[in-house]
């Protein structure tokens, strides 16, 4: 495909570029997934420079409409995964109602002792061995969500169970425990070399941070989970309504 833009137009060239982006990325080739040209090329073929070509690039990067990966190229991003935070499910839960395939790219259980913000949390000492469950987890082309929950003893988790199941599924099928509510902190950081490496994003980008603070029916403290999320493949929405 023939790319170029008008040099005599009175229209930034980084604009023209910018627009001739949004073009290139609804052509179904590449809304399917295939790279667009690498920046040395497309520049050559506008006749423009790259960093003006960046300029455009990373504007559609931050709009979330394209997905920049170092040494291997950009490419049009997969639509976002929202979730909301009204009759919050599980996270298997939630993308089985959007009709999401999960995959878990890890898995790791171990037991270990709880820090003293975790332990205060379930209101027992930090000598007490708990449940640690990380898992690394996303759609089949690549991850976006890095999980790690602790759990209360009182639970009855052994590590041995199907984690590959929904989450608070195994807790009232297997251990009569009714996940009944949710408190939530939502904020935004930059990702450390191994959240990175884990996410597939370059250290330094912005990732969502959500902690989760999970209660049973008798509002007992039973799991405590943390969340990182790609910031370009997840949205979380929240819904409120005016008290008449």
């Amino acid at each position: 495909m023939k790319f170029s833009i008008n040099h005599k137009s009175p229209i930034p060239l980084h604009l023209q570029a910018e627009e001739l982006l949004r073009t290139i990325i609804k052509d179904p080739q590449y809304a399917d997934g295939k790279f667009l040209p690498n920046e040395v090329d497309l520049a050559k073929q506008l006749a423009i420079s790259r960093t003006t070509l960046r300029q455009a690039l990373n504007k559609l990067v931050y709009e979330g409409l394209l997905t920049r990966k170092k040494g291997v190229g950009t490419k049009v991003a997969n639509a976002s995964v929202s979730s909301k935070s009204n009759n919050w499910l599980s996270f298997s839960q939630e993308m089985q109602a959007r009709g999401i395939p999960v995959r878990n790219f890890e898995l790791h259980i171990s037991w270990v002792n709880p820090d003293q913000q975790i332990a205060n949390f379930f209101e027992i000492s930090t000598d007490k061995k708990i449940l640690k469950l990380e898992r690394l987890r996303g759609r089949n082309e690549g991850p976006f969500v890095y999980f790690i929950s602790y759990f209360h003893p009182r639970v009855g988790l052994t590590g041995d169970e199907d984690f590959k199941r929904p989450l608070y599924e195994i807790l009232e099928t297997d251990h009569s425990v009714v996940a009944n509510l949710s408190k939530e902190e939502i904020s935004a950081r930059p990702a450390d070399k191994i959240l990175a490496a884990k996410l597939e994003v370059e250290s330094g980008s912005p990732i969502l941070f959500r902690k989760r603070f999970v209660y049973d029916q008798g509002d007992r403290p039973i799991e405590f989970n943390l969340g990182y999320y790609r910031a370009d493949s997840f949205i979380y929405t929240t819904e409120s309504r005016r008290e008449q």
